[in-house]
Order: C-alpha cells, then sequence, then structure tokens
C-alpha cells in the first residue's frame, strides 16, 4: 500500500496534522518512535487558551488553570498581571498527546508505535522496530520529528541556528495557583520559570544556551531538595532555511516554530500541522508533488505566523544584551497601572507583536526608553 501522507512524530504537531490529513481523506500513517504516545515527557506543560483550543481536546488533561503572571527580576523589581480570567492552562502532556492521537485515530489515520526511521529511498521511508524492517512507500512526508528531525538529516536539509537546552523538575512547594512565576535572571539567555500545577506543587525550571545543568540547580535551590520529577529537552529557535521539499513538509519543532518569546511550540506546531494537511490535500487532489506545489505551505505559515517568530528572535536578542540590572530597572519601569492594563487586555502568549505595538505609542513608557533604546529595541516599537 501506498499512503497518502506519513507522518513521523506522535507529539501534538503530528498528530494534529494526521487527523488533519485523514479529515481530509487522506490515508494517513502516523510513526512514533517511543512506545507511549506523549512519554518521555519534554515540555513545560504550559498551554495558552488559543494553544489548548487548537488542540481540539477535552479538559481531561488539564490539571490547573492560570489568569496571570508575576515576573520577578531577583534584584527587587517586579510585576504582577492577572486578567482574573484563564489565559493559560497547565496541562499534563501525556494525557494531552494520547487524546490528540486518540482523535487523529478515530478520524482514520493509523497509528505504528515503536518505530523509527532508518532511511530515505525514493518515495520510499525505511524503518525498523516492532514489526522488524520495513519499507512504506508514500506520496508525502510531514515530518515532525522534533528539533533533532532525523527526516530533515536524511533529507540534507538544514537546521535551525538555535538551540537551548531546557530542565524541569516537578517540585512539592507553596504557590500561588493564580500565577506563573517568570525569573529572568535565573538564565543569562533566557528565564527560570515556576509553573503551579496546584497550590502545593509547581514545575520549575529553565532554558539556556550553556551550563544549563549549573543555572538549574541554583534556581530551584531557592525551593528546596525535594523533587517528584525531573525532565530535559532541547528547544530549536530561529526557522530553517526552508521547511519544504523532496516530498516533505516540516512541522512544529521539526521546523524550528518553537516560539523565541517563551519557547512554547504547540500553538505554532499545530498551526503549521493544519497547513501541512492542507498542502497535502491539494497535493494528492492534483497528483503533484514537485517543489513547487508544496512552496504554498512556507507561505502559509508564513502569513499566519512568520512574523511574531521574527519578531520573537528580535526580542530574544536584545533580552541576550541585557544585564540583571537592566532586566530590574526594566521590571520597575513598567510597573506602572496603565502599562499593566494594556498587557492584562492585549497581551497574548503566542501572538505579543501587536502588544508591543500598543505599549510603543503609551507615555508611561518613556521611563523606560533609555534601557529600549539602549537594547536595540527601537526597530522592533517602530517596525
Amino acid at each position: 500500500m501506498t499512503w497518502d501522507v506519513v507522518v513521523v512524530g506522535a507529539g501534538p504537531a503530528g498528530s494534529a496534522a494526521a487527523r488533519a490529513c485523514a479529515e481530509a481523506g487522506l490515508a494517513t500513517l502516523c510513526i512514533e518512535e517511543h512506545g507511549t504516545i506523549g512519554y518521555p515527557v519534554q515540555c513545560a506543560g504550559l498551554l495558552s487558551a488559543s494553544a489548548f483550543a487548537e488542540c481540539g481536546v477535552s479538559k481531561r488533561s488539564v490539571q490547573n488553570e492560570v489568569s496571570g503572571a508575576r515576573m520577578v527580576s531577583d534584584l527587587g523589581g517586579e510585576l504582577l498581571f492577572d486578567a482574573r480570567a484563564t489565559k493559560a492552562y497547565v496541562v499534563d502532556r501525556c494525557l494531552l498527546d494520547r487524546e490528540m492521537a486518540e482523535e487523529a485515530a478515530g478520524a482514520g489515520a493509523e497509528f505504528l508505535l515503536k518505530t523509527s526511521v532508518s532511511g530515505i529511498r525514493g518515495f520510499s521511508l525505511l524503518t525498523r522496530g516492532v514489526r522488524g524492517r520495513e519499507e512504506i512507500p508514500f506520496r508525502l512526508l510531514i515530518a515532525a520529528d522534533g528539533p533533532r528531525s532525523s527526516v530533515a538529516r536524511m533529507l540534507g536539509f538544514r537546521r535551525p541556528g538555535l538551540h537551548l537546552a531546557g530542565i524541569q523538575a516537578d517540585v512539592p512547594c507553596a504557590v500561588d495557583p493564580r500565577y506563573v512565576e517568570l525569573h529572568p535572571n535565573a538564565s543569562p539567555d533566557f528565564f527560570g520559570w515556576v509553573i503551579p500545577v496546584s497550590a502545593t506543587r509547581a514545575r520549575i525550571g529553565l532554558c539556556a544556551r550553556e551550563g544549563a545543568k549549573d543555572h538549574f540547580d541554583r534556581f530551584i535551590a531557592r525551593y528546596g531538595e525535594n523533587c517528584v520529577h525531573l525532565v530535559s529537552g532541547v528547544i530549536p529557535l530561529g526557522v530553517m532555511p526552508q521547511t519544504y521539499g523532496r516530498r516533505a513538509l516540516f512541522v512544529g519543532d521539526a521546523a524550528g516554530f518553537a516560539k523565541p518569546t517563551s519557547g512554547g511550540g504547540v500553538y505554532t506546531g499545530i498551526r503549521s500541522a493544519k497547513h501541512a494537511a492542507a498542502v497535502a490535500a491539494a497535493c494528492v487532489a492534483r497528483g503533484a508533488f514537485d517543489d513547487g506545489s508544496l512552496r504554498d505551505y512556507e507561505r502559509l505559515w508564513k502569513e499566519d505566523f512568520g512574523k511574531e517568530l521574527d519578531i520573537g528572535m528580535k526580542v530574544l536578542r536584545i533580552r541576550q544584551k541585557m544585564t540583571p540590572k537592566d532586566i530590574d530597572r526594566f521590571c520597575r519601569a513598567l510597573n506602572d497601572p496603565d502599562l499593566i492594563k494594556t498587557i492584562v487586555e492585549h497581551g497574548d502568549m503566542d501572538r505579543p507583536g501587536a502588544l508591543i505595538r500598543r505599549l510603543a505609542l503609551k507615555p508611561a513608557l518613556a521611563r523606560a526608553m533609555g534601557i529600549l533604546f539602549a537594547s536595540g529595541v527601537r526597530q522592533i516599537l517602530t517596525g
């Protein structure tokens, strides 16, 4: 049998792609190297309300609902944003991923677990796993196989330029379940986080380019020595130069779609998966799989969220130049009632560009301008 689409990877992006392809009437197979979907966990498990809605699942995986955030500079500056309504969900990623796979299977996609890709020969995927060595013919591949994408390597595609190492632990501690805490000085490259699973348990972690374990050990020491569950992973930042070609479309982390402002990849992963499925359906209908036919995919995701990723990379580069004192001064400058109201009303974890432009028009932001311009943010605010 020749599959219309073979999806490699059964994370949220892969299952979303498989579901959308199956719902479009395509013969769809999803391959997953692990024996259990959703494991091992390599995600903080905090999804914006928009990202959770994109998943198209029940609230079975939801452990907590968050209404705001507290940013702590560690030098005295602090900001609190509270929308007094659910802005994000803390989820059990194992349950979420499994339910997304179940929805895809219910739509008609087939799944093959404990199976990894060992090569690509012409229009066939070479695999090895629970059924031994196989050759699986396909018309189109959707690569959703994460930051170390084997499909990209086998096809010779250039990878995203920056990777951050992430470490996170579940820790029993007293926290306010309404707020995520952000600690920008916990890491020189990114930030640390405290995500409340409940009033007595939190996920504490950070990302860094180098020395992540050392930064993590210093950060988590504030919260005691007990650790329930420790996980690590890689976040790719910066989109790969080309996300289509040679009968393959790259989605989610495999394409480098993680948001540079937060490291989250579920929203962009699922959005890209749906665009990939739409292009796949059009290609199958026409029987055309050349690079020219696949190019529409890149146009679609760029129109959808490409500008947000560009802004995010600029913000990340600025953040990496800021000293702890700069961050503290910036926190204090933003602690203005009008600015906080604007952030609460218009803040969007997935699409921060609109908020940045609104803030640029606020007179109260003048107090922070010296820091902002010294950091090179002028082109973001005026772009």
